[in-house]
């Protein structure tokens, strides 16, 4: 089966394009996804469509300025609606995100299937601004609304074979045309090694900016892992699967030598066809000088420890 090779970058393709929000596809959205439930007890004419309650977790965020929306919502890597960088905010307005489930199975007292409202109902939300880094040499720094996964996987009660958590994305061709082409073996799939997993900074996002997750970021329930590749951040899930053994997460079974299972950001190791030594930031233009890149994405004095004694050039 062919598979499809990304392609270098190209520098047409670092501006982000400029595309004019739709506020009523995002109410639509907030409506959808459940999101009423979550919305600010403020008074209507302070109320702003799809807005979220929630506080600021200063701990875990960035001192950078954060991307502007635009950026965020209009320059994504999200292979089911597209393989162009404008593609999901162009497509992706045929997900449909109520009814929502996520099943939840494998090595856990707790499973079954459960509805979105339910998954959110027990979590208070907060936002952290995390610093997203993707192979392709680029980042993005995105005040993420969510709840750490922690939270979420504690109430499955995992056993002590729950070694792993693997993660699956909606599969549907219908709602996401980019699946109807052997980009990859759909569905997507994504894992964590359960400590990964149940990290304080491992974050659910429900949002971002303070309103509810637009679908082309992965509404209506996405991973953040801040010190990983950005491919490590599965959206749109609906599978939350506890293993003994690790998952085959979709971009290390697709191409093997180019993605690890662990996509630990290092400066160090190159992509095959391109290096990770340094990255330009999505929005300050083309001739803006690049930055280097920062050992476990700047988090490595939160995460460096889980990985002590392995060969990350190995474990990569």
């Amino acid at each position: 089966m062919s598979k499809y090779r990304p392609r270098r970058i190209l520098p047409s393709e670092i501006t982000p394009p400029e595309v004019f929000f739709d506020r009523r596809r995002l109410l639509a959205a907030a409506l959808a996804g459940g999101a009423s439930a979550l919305l600010p007890a403020a008074e209507p004419s302070q109320a702003q469509p799809g807005q979220l309650r929630y506080t600021r977790n200063t701990r875990y965020s960035t001192s950078e300025p954060p991307n502007d929306y635009e950026d965020i919502t209009n320059y994504n890597n999200f292979y089911e609606f597209g393989t162009e960088k404008s593609d999901p905010a162009r497509n992706a307005g045929s997900l449909r995100t109520h009814p929502w489930t996520v099943t939840v199975s494998g090595e856990a007292e707790v499973t079954g299937q459960f509805a979105l409202e339910d998954i959110l109902k027990p979590h208070p939300l907060e936002e952290r601004i995390y610093r997203l880094r993707c192979v392709e040499a680029w980042s993005m720094i995105i005040p993420w609304v969510g709840f750490p996964l922690a939270d979420l996987l504690k109430r499955f009660k995992p056993t002590s074979k729950a070694k792993y958590v693997e993660f699956r994305t909606l599969h549907d061709p219908k709602q996401m045309p980019g699946q109807r082409f052997r980009v990859l073996d759909w569905p997507y799939v994504e894992g964590l090694r359960i400590d990964e997993a149940m990290h304080p900074l491992t974050f659910i996002a429900v949002g971002v900016y303070g309103r509810v997750l637009p679908n082309q970021n992965g509404a209506p329930l996405r991973l953040v892992v801040p010190w990983k590749y950005g491919f490590k951040s599965i959206k749109s899930i609906v599978s939350i699967r506890f293993t003994e053994k690790q998952p085959l997460n979709s971009w290390h079974v697709a191409q093997p030598d180019e993605y690890g299972f662990y996509a630990n950001v290092n400066p160090n190791v190159d992509h095959p066809r391109w290096s990770q030594a340094t990255e330009r930031l999505i929005g300050r233009g083309f001739f803006a000088k690049r930055q280097p890149t920062l050992m476990f994405n700047g988090y490595a004095e939160e995460v460096a420890h889980l990985y002590s004694g392995m060969d990350l050039r190995r474990y990569f």
